[in-house]
């Protein structure tokens, strides 16, 4: 019995594990296409998205960005 628990609760966390990568990676191309036009268009993106204010990179700011919006999905 135990068994067949374990296996159920490693199925589970497998499956949130796939679904937790695919909404950081939803959420990384929404955020990267955002701060890409913006840049190219001489904004300052980095106000308008979360957790980016402080990052000096594009990539490290999306980043910072897409962790905050999904500590706030919890």
């Amino acid at each position: 019995m135990a068994n067949t628990t374990n296996g159920s609760l490693q199925q589970i966390l497998k499956n949130d594990s796939k679904v937790y990568l695919g909404i950081f990676a939803v959420s990384f191309c929404v955020f990267l296409l955002i701060a890409m036009l913006s840049q190219v268009m001489t904004l300052q993106w980095r106000s308008w998205l979360p957790g980016a204010e402080a990052e000096k990179s594009l990539i490290g700011g999306v980043k910072g960005a897409v962790y905050t919006f999904m500590s706030n999905l919890i």
